[in-house]
């Protein structure tokens, strides 16, 4: 395999480097190592950040400012429409459903998904010298036993599970402690499924010795049951998130080492839990209100930066784990055979006006540029000249090798197998980026971009739109093929006009999946 660092491609989610400084053991007139911090919105929709979508009910300042710092990307995705693939991709530069996880997520005592065998961005930058610490969100998987000791496995079919069986006082392994990072602070999964606890570290802070059946005071989630820890509030969560990131920031001002900081936020995702103090601030309620507390968030975060002194050379990246939940669709497509019927969170934005993902079709889990789609924001002052708007094609994927080229460091194993460095592309030595990129739904379905095109290997949307699953009758397309450059909205499938197209595509998304993104791109 040849070096990760050696392509130019893109960026994805938000990583932030702070201030000058040098790993330790480095030369020195070598050139000063970045801060890095990730920070990642949990279902935040392309449409929601007004610097995006200017009719955005919901006031955005601190990702309009960080977008005025540095470069907005508009042709950002995941590379899945769901949240513990994308956390896995974006921490290891390989393709989630290369993994036992080829469809859908885990669940709050899901096992490790990454490997003993594996690279992260964590442990690939202590190879640098860096400090590295997580704060939020894990959703990868840790290893919890039950009171007789046995581990946990995979859910199966099952629905999330409550965690009555776990054993809390064991110390809990293989999360981020285990994968590169130093220290961690925060919940092993969503707020929709337990345990609502907190872990430091490889322990849980507060045994959770309650059992709710629902979360009060939030909206379209009541019926949620699991463990819980005294005295946890799912609304206190993104505001505790911010306080343990602002200190790790300002812990880390006088030292020399050069700090990874990665931000996986709880929200916008369910259950949707303002507080009291980001009450009324949008003009979308309370979903509205949520993603302005998720602004102010960063705020902070980039406060923190500019008090130590080490907003300079640091790389911001702000994105988001999938599109947009919070969306409704109120026109036809020829694969739909009439009006989408609304879900009740369509019903609920609608009624404000508002539009998640503006005016890509579909929703988080969908195979449609609504469920991957996502904002994609990167500030870095001391080589990223402020103010561009980019239209790169990007992944998040892209992450790992566009570290693993400021760096120069090389990767273990299948790591990064999947990933294209987009430095060139923030520093102006290119205008182009990855030659192509392939999107997942939460069933499981395929799509691949190249140029204008996507093709999506099967019919309906794969995720949560209905149909979400169309049985292909004698004399259909088996599949879709769009024209993005005339048909942004993905309303005409030209399957059936473009054969000499679909079977290319084909071609290419089988050699991606037999090898490797980064493999197919020089075949």
């Amino acid at each position: 395999m040849p070096p990760i660092f050696s392509s130019a491609r893109v960026f994805s989610v938000a990583l932030i480097l702070l201030a000058p400084t040098s790993p330790a053991g480095a030369q020195s007139n070598a050139p000063a190592l970045p801060h890095i911090v990730v920070v990642l919105a949990d279902d935040l929709g392309w449409g929601d950040p007004r610097c995006y979508q200017p009719d955005s009910k919901i006031p955005t300042p601190q990702m309009d400012r960080l977008a005025a710092g540095g470069m907005r990307f508009t042709d950002a995705h995941t590379p899945s429409s769901v949240c513990t693939p994308t956390r896995y991709t974006l921490l290891t530069g390989r393709y989630c459903w290369r993994t036992w996880l080829e469809k859908g997520v885990l669940d709050g005592f899901g096992p490790p998904l990454i490997g003993s065998d594996e690279d992260t961005l964590a442990s690939f930058l202590k190879q640098s010298g860096y400090r590295t610490a997580c704060v939020g969100k894990w959703h990868l998987g840790m290893q919890w036993h039950d009171r007789d000791g046995k581990p946990l496995g995979e859910r199966g079919q099952g629905g999330f599970r409550s965690g009555v069986e776990v054993d809390f006082e064991r110390e809990v392994t293989g999360g981020p402690n285990d994968v590169g990072f130093d220290s961690y602070f925060g919940i092993s999964a969503s707020l929709d499924m337990s345990p609502y606890a907190y872990l430091r570290n490889r322990r849980v802070e507060t045994l959770p010795t309650e059992f709710h059946e629902q979360i009060p005071n939030t909206i379209f989630l009541n019926g949620v049951s699991g463990v819980k820890s005294p005295g946890f509030d799912v609304h206190d969560v993104l505001p505790r998130f911010g306080d343990e990131a602002v200190g790790i920031i300002e812990s880390h001002a006088k030292r020399e080492e050069p700090l990874f900081l990665y931000l996986p936020l709880n929200s916008p995702h369910l259950p949707v839990a303002p507080s009291a103090e980001a009450k009324g601030k949008s003009a979308a309620g309370d979903y509205g209100d949520f993603v302005w507390e998720t602004d102010q968030v960063l705020g902070r975060v980039m406060d923190a930066l500019d008090t130590a002194g080490m907003t300079e050379n640091t790389l911001v990246i702000f994105t988001s784990d999938n599109g947009g939940l919070w969306h409704w669709w109120d026109f036809s497509a020829d694969d739909d055979g009439g009006k989408i019927p609304l879900t009740p969170r369509g019903e609920y934005v609608k009624g404000f006006g508002h539009q998640s993902n503006a005016d890509w079709r579909g929703t988080k889990a969908d195979i449609y540029e609504g469920g991957h789609r996502v904002p994609f924001i990167v500030r870095w002052p001391a080589r990223v000249k402020a103010g561009q708007v980019c239209d790169a094609l990007v992944e998040l994927t892209d992450v790992f090798a566009t570290v693993a080229e400021i760096t120069g460091q090389k990767a273990r194993g299948d790591s990064g197998m999947d990933s294209f460095s987009f430095l060139p592309v923030l520093t102006g030595e290119a205008t182009t980026s990855r030659p192509f990129s392939v999107h997942h739904s939460l069933r499981g379905m395929f799509a691949l971009r190249q140029g204008a095109w996507k093709y999506v290997e099967g019919r309906a949307s794969g995720g949560f739109t209905r149909p979400n699953v169309l049985l292909v009758k004698s004399g259909e397309p088996e599949g879709q093929l769009y024209d993005l450059g005339q048909d942004a909205r993905e309303q005409k499938n030209r399957w059936s006009d473009e054969s000499p197209r679909v079977a290319e595509m084909q071609q290419l998304l089988n050699r991606i999946r037999e090898s490797s993104a980064r493999a197919a791109a020089v075949e």
